[in-house]
């Protein structure tokens, strides 16, 4: 059978095996158009309850099996994402908006993270402790039991495979919960290629929706971590629901990211870098950056190179042509965009490049006269505006870089030396030096502070093995402990 064949989940919810959602009709639709591709169902709230249930059932079996199988499963899914490309790229231009390249750039991050978390079975699950009694002291990490992972909307796969992966390889069964508006490319994909991947029934569950359906996946009892990737003020509210419930959340959310061009730098490199942070899928990335600050001496030639990058680059349907920058995701989120553009203006901004919207299109924009102030400086835009501001000093830039609620990524340009001095005084969860913001490997920690998150809960063995397992301690003696019983 086709991979993504829509007779398998038209009208359905992926609850061990393909069920008839109870909820509302959820309709898959194209971003650049608003078309309709596809139906899916919608999972009820006891649909959740009743897969909550059936996947503790299930992760206790598969915790049980030997690491090398779950290894095996992990490295046979990521042999699935590999053999499918042609077939999951489409969907994910179609429903996210975003170009081909983008598409394909969500694949490979999909078999790097299920090939990166192939390896976790097999990594040292503990330590042997010092103590004072004759016994062997251990603590070893166990499986936390059901993780349910909650992704969104705009790098549908690559956000849902690099909590799901992990969580999965090490012996904990997954509530998949994605984005309504994202709900092939981000829960079909995974459940369709774990099915082929042999993955047992039960140990992943897809569980479509909207809100309610979110809050029910929380809720569970048996569901023991949270993993939300999204907006600040819906993590913010999951994270007050998980910790109500005594449960952990890891929260990867907003970001407003500085790129800090230091005196001195290339400046054509500079914008080029800071172009690609900015413009990257119409800057909905989470690492988007949404500041640039440059020193006041190259403030007009940088931006005089930036806005001519930005006119340059095609916007359109990338379905259909050959573009580098696609739709918005929806039109509500077209709307926030022109109204934060148009609050600076308003307020004495000066359109440098773009600024033009049409249908779900924004063109490149580039803001010069910004003042600190304003929307567009203070807030994440999560569309492809790039404010510039010049500086003084260093102190001042610093001292700026660290005025946003957000703390998730910093991109310092320039020499290496005064970056690396910078960079001791950035308050942000990743700094990268001479590369620009939108940076992610399966092997490396990424997470956030401040408004952005709550740490690094994703990439690499630490972190990842942090996340999905509890720590637990065991004694053992050669024999039962002789205890006194004092009257």
């Amino acid at each position: 059978m086709d991979l993504l064949d829509p007779e398998m989940w038209t009208g359905r919810i992926g609850v061990d095996g393909w069920k008839p959602g109870e909820g509302a009709a959820l309709a898959a639709r194209e971003a650049t158009t608003g078309d309709q591709l596809g139906t899916l169902g919608t999972a009820s709230v006891d649909q959740v309850a009743a897969a909550a249930t059936g996947a503790r059932s299930a992760q206790r079996s598969w915790a049980a099996l030997p690491p090398a199988t779950r290894s095996s499963v992990l490295r046979a899914a990521a042999d699935v994402f590999e053999r499918e490309t042609e077939k999951i790229t489409p969907w994910i231009v179609r429903e996210s908006g975003g170009s081909w390249t983008k598409a394909r750039s969500e694949i490979l991050a999909a078999v790097a993270e299920c090939r990166e978390a192939a390896a976790l079975p097999s990594h040292p699950h503990g330590q042997v402790l010092p103590s004072n009694k004759e016994r062997w002291s251990l603590a070893r990490r166990v499986p936390a039991g059901v993780v349910a992972v909650i992704s969104p909307f705009n790098y549908p796969l690559t956000l849902a495979i690099r909590s799901v992966a992990p969580a999965l390889a090490l012996g904990n069964a997954v509530l998949l919960k994605p984005d309504p508006r994202t709900s092939v490319c981000g829960g079909v994909v995974l459940q369709r290629v774990f099915e082929e991947a042999g993955l047992p029934a039960g140990v992943l569950q897809f569980l479509p929706g909207g809100a309610e359906v979110g809050a029910a996946v929380v809720e569970a009892p048996e569901v023991r971590v949270v993993s939300f990737t999204g907006s600040t003020a819906a993590g913010r509210r999951v994270g007050e629901a998980a910790a109500r419930l005594l449960k952990r959340a890891h929260l990867e959310l907003g970001g407003n990211n500085a790129i800090l061009v230091l005196p001195g730098a290339d400046i054509e490199r500079a914008a080029a870098a800071g172009a690609y942070a900015s413009f990257l899928h119409q800057g909905q990335i989470c690492q988007t950056a949404g500041r640039h600050l440059v020193h006041e001496s190259q403030y007009d030639a940088y931006v005089t190179e930036l806005a001519r990058i930005a006119t340059s680059l095609t916007v359109g349907d990338p379905y259909r042509e050959e573009v580098q920058l696609g739709a918005i995701i929806d039109d509500t989120q077209t709307a926030q965009i022109r109204s934060i553009v148009a609050d600076a203006v308003r307020d004495g901004a000066r359109v440098l490049a773009g600024g033009d919207v049409t249908g779900r299109f924004v063109r490149p924009t580039v803001l010069g006269a910004v003042s600190t102030s304003m929307r567009a400086w203070r807030e994440e835009i999560f569309g492809p505006v790039a404010p510039v501001v010049p500086y003084r000093t260093l102190d001042e830039a610093v001292d700026l870089v660290n005025s946003s609620k957000y703390g998730l990524s910093v991109g310092l340009l320039g020499d290496v030396g005064t970056a690396l001095s910078i960079a001791d005084r950035i308050d942000s969860g990743k700094v990268h030096i001479n590369e620009q913001t939108v940076n992610d490997e399966a092997n490396a920690p990424f997470g956030g502070v401040g408004a952005s998150g709550n740490g690094v809960r994703f990439g690499g063995p630490g972190a990842n093995i942090e996340a999905f397992t509890e720590t637990q301690w065991v004694t053992v003696r050669p024999e039962i402990e002789a205890y006194a019983i004092q009257p």
